[in-house]
C-alpha cells in the first residue's frame, strides 16, 4: 500500500512530463535550423514549479555548444519550426528560447532557470549525451536530465533523481550557477500557451 501511494504521488508530481511524441525530425530538417550562440558555452537547467504546491513538474536542459539545443525529455513543447528528434529540440534561437520558457510559465506554474558556464569540451559532451539518449518515457524527465548531467565531467556530484525539485536543488549547489525565475500570470492551459507561441514563431 505504501509503495502504491508513493508511486501515485510521483505520478501526480511529474504529470507535467507526460506528452505525446512529435514526429521524428530528419537530418535535413535539423541542419536547416541549426543555431549556434556566439557567446560562451553553458548548460541551462529549466525546472517548472507548481505555484500552489511548490513541487517540481518538469525538468529540461539547454546545451549551448557547437549548436544550441534543448533536451526536453517527455516534454510538452511543440512548435512547427522547431524540429524534435528523440526529445531533443533543435534550432533554439533567442525567439524559440523565449517561447519555450513563456509557454511553461502561467498562472499555475513558474520556471526556475539555472545557468552555469562550461568549457566547450563539457558542452560537446553534454550535446552528444542528449543526442544519444533516446526518447524518454513519461514521468522520467528529471531522471533523464540528471543522468545526462552526471556523465558530464565536472558534474559527477549530481545524483540521479526522479524529482525535478530535488534536481533543481542539487544544480543550485554547483559553483558559479546563476539562478533566476520567470513568471507569467496568463491562462493555466498549457496547450493554449503552446498554440499561441507556435503561432507567434510561425509568423
Amino acid at each position: 500500500m505504501r509503495l502504491f501511494a508513493a508511486l501515485a504521488a510521483l505520478g501526480l508530481v511529474l504529470a507535467g512530463c507526460a506528452a505525446p511524441k512529435a514526429p521524428f525530425a530528419s537530418d535535413a530538417q535539423i541542419a536547416a535550423v541549426s543555431f549556434r550562440d556566439a557567446g560562451p558555452a553553458y548548460l541551462r537547467l529549466y525546472t517548472m514549479i507548481n505555484n500552489r504546491t511548490g513541487a517540481g513538474a518538469h525538468s529540461s536542459l539547454m546545451v549551448n555548444g557547437s549548436q544550441r539545443v534543448i533536451f526536453d525529455p517527455a516534454g510538452s513543447f511543440y512548435a512547427s519550426i522547431v524540429p524534435d528528434r528523440d526529445d531533443v529540440l533543435y534550432g533554439i534561437t533567442p525567439a524559440v528560447a523565449t517561447a519555450y520558457q513563456s509557454s511553461h510559465a502561467r498562472s499555475t506554474h513558474h520556471v526556475v532557470i539555472q545557468t552555469v558556464a562550461v568549457t566547450p569540451q563539457q558542452a560537446e559532451t553534454a550535446l552528444a549525451l542528449v543526442q544519444g539518449y533516446g526518447a524518454v518515457p513519461s514521468a522520467f524527465c528529471a531522471s533523464a536530465t540528471s543522468n545526462v548531467l552526471r556523465q558530464v565531467p565536472g558534474f559527477e556530484s549530481v545524483a540521479n533523481t526522479m524529482y525535478p525539485d530535488r534536481l533543481v536543488a542539487q544544480f543550485g549547489t554547483l559553483p558559479g550557477v546563476r539562478t533566476e525565475e520567470y513568471h507569467e500570470d496568463d491562462s493555466p492551459d498549457l496547450q493554449a500557451a503552446l498554440k499561441a507561441q507556435n503561432a507567434a514563431l510561425s509568423q
